[in-house]
C-alpha cells in the first residue's frame, strides 16, 4: 500500500530525474534498442492474447 502512495506523488522534476538516471545508466544509443525490444514484446503479447481467442473460436466451430 505504501508503494501506491509513493507512485501517486511523482511530479515533474522526479520524472526528469528518472530520465536523467536512465540516460546515465544506459546511454543515448541503447535507449532506442531497449524501446524496440519492449515494443516487440508488447506486440508479441497482444498477438498471443488474440491468438488464444481465435483458437477458442475455432474449437467451438
Amino acid at each position: 500500500m505504501n508503494g501506491l502512495i509513493i507512485l501517486g506523488m511523482v511530479g515533474g522534476w522526479q520524472i526528469i530525474l528518472i530520465v536523467v538516471i536512465i540516460l546515465l545508466l544506459f546511454g543515448g544509443r541503447k535507449i532506442p534498442e531497449l524501446m524496440k525490444g519492449i515494443g516487440k514484446g508488447i506486440r508479441s503479447f497482444k498477438e498471443g492474447m488474440s491468438g488464444e481467442d481465435e483458437k477458442e473460436e475455432q474449437n467451438k466451430n
